[in-house]
């Protein structure tokens, strides 16, 4: 039965919809089965794994409505995971859902139906602490939480722990935190170090070991419609979610996590990158 893993931070911009196209990405060559849930009524989600958002008919919305059964909403991506596609409709849907009984059990209903047949479902949330995401949350085994390595980093973090915690107490108390992953870090930032630090320091082994570094081609992938191993497979942005998905692939095992991408050395200037012949093949795992 698969774990249920929410990608969540109500600050945007953070690198949710990134993470959780890549580590989807990485899982799959991993020879995990992963469903990509998009929560996100932007739809970024969809439009980076190569669906069209406004074609993807039936959708999470008419999923949320019970409208149509989610076997029919889910497609097959390029990089062989599958996504329940998301779009602007999830906003109607969780306005329709505000006067529902068990609204906040309507995702987690409907993941119980495909939930025997993957390894891992990830779920992209909104960046916000309303309706859907509660809904995630519900859903969730555990919970995701990219940190952008800058100034307001911190800030709402609290808020989204506060959430968690009243989850726990009303909806779900098996819901963990999965861990605190480091994003657009940049060694020659001082501030990113900073950030780093305080959160290790605040968090402790919540704090993933793998980092996603600032990667020009990391940021350029989605306009193609592809995840970063498509794209660009010897990129830094690839490696380090390669390194991801094998911590997570460790977590999931009860393992010492010692991640990929500390074992890979990847570049964090914009020299020439690494490539995948040096990475640990995770294939293995």
């Amino acid at each position: 039965m698969a774990r249920i893993i929410a990608v969540a931070n109500q600050k945007g911009g953070v690198g949710k919809t990134t993470t959780a196209v890549n580590l989807a990405a990485a899982l799959a060559a991993a020879k995990r089965k992963v469903l990509l849930v998009d929560l996100d009524p932007q739809g970024n989600a969809t439009m980076a794994s190569g669906v069209d958002k406004r074609e993807a008919k039936p959708n999470g919305c008419e999923v949320l409505l019970e409208e149509a059964p989610i076997e029919k909403a889910i497609v097959t991506t390029e990089a062989h995971y599958d996504l329940l596609p998301g779009n602007g409709d999830l906003t109607a849907a969780e306005l329709k859902l505000m006067d529902a009984i068990a609204r906040e059990m309507r995702l987690k209903e409907q993941l119980s139906k495909v939930r025997d047949k993957y390894h891992i479902i990830l779920i992209d949330c909104p960046p916000t602490l309303h309706l859907l995401t509660l809904n995630a949350l519900t859903a969730a085994d555990g919970l995701l939480i990219p940190v952008q390595c800058e100034y307001f980093a911190l800030e709402g973090l609290s808020s989204l722990l506060d959430t968690v915690k009243a989850v726990r107490q009303r909806l779900n108390p098996k819901l963990e935190i999965e861990g605190m992953l480091r994003t657009m870090y940049d060694v020659r930032n001082n501030l990113g170090n900073e950030v780093s630090a305080q959160l290790t320091q605040h968090f402790g082994d919540k704090v993933l070991r793998s980092i996603i570094p600032r990667n020009v081609r990391l940021a350029e992938a989605p306009s193609h419609g592809q995840p970063i191993h498509l794209y660009d497979r010897s990129s830094r942005g690839a490696i380090a979610y390669i390194g991801l998905a094998g911590e997570i692939i460790r977590r999931e095992r009860g393992q010492a996590t010692t991640s990929v991408s500390e074992v890979v050395t990847v570049p964090l200037r914009d020299e020439p990158e690494a490539t995948l012949d040096t990475a640990v093949d995770i294939h293995q795992e």
